[in-house]
C-alpha cells in the first residue's frame, strides 16, 4: 500500500540490525527478579539485568545455577541483596568464572547489597566479579 514494500517478509530481511547503530538516547532493559532457591535458575533470554532478594525460607546457602541461554557476548548485572536477617551464602555452579579463579563470599549483614557483573565469554563460560557492600 504505497510504501513501496513488496513484502512484509521484505521488511522483516531487511537486516536492520546488523549494521551499526548510534542511539541517540539512553537505552535500558528491565530488572529480572529472580526466585530464591537452593539452586536460583537464570535465563538470559530473559533479560541481562536480574535481581535477587533472599530469604529465610531457602536456608543459609544457595548455588546460582549455569544460565540457560547462554550465548557468547551477553553481559550485564545480578543485584544480589541479603534479606533482614543476612547471614545467606552464594556458591556458583560450573560456568560461573572469578578473577583467580575463586569465587568472592558475598556480603552477609542484613539488607546488604553486592552487585555480580559478567560477561559471556562463550556457551560454557562466564567471567564474572562481585562489587561487594555497595552502599
Amino acid at each position: 500500500g504505497g510504501t513501496g514494500l513488496t513484502s512484509i517478509a521484505t521488511l522483516l530481511n531487511s537486516n536492520v540490525l546488523s549494521t551499526a547503530q548510534t542511539f541517540t538516547a539512553g537505552q535500558r532493559g528491565e530488572v529480572t527478579a529472580l526466585t530464591d532457591a537452593s539452586t536460583v535458575a537464570v535465563d538470559f533470554d530473559d533479560s541481562n539485568n536480574f535481581s535477587l532478594l533472599t530469604t529465610s525460607g531457602v536456608g543459609s546457602t544457595r548455588k546460582l545455577g549455569n544460565p540457560s541461554n547462554l550465548t557468547a557476548g551477553q553481559s550485564g548485572a545480578i543485584t544480589l541483596t541479603q534479606d533482614g536477617s543476612g547471614s545467606r551464602l552464594l556458591t556458583y555452579d560450573t560456568k560461573w568464572m572469578f578473577v583467580g579463579g575463586t569465587a568472592p563470599d558475598l556480603t552477609t549483614t542484613a539488607d546488604a547489597v553486592d552487585v555480580l557483573v559478567y560477561y559471556a565469554e562463550s556457551a560454557t563460560r562466564i567471567t564474572a566479579k562481585v562489587l561487594l557492600d555497595v552502599k
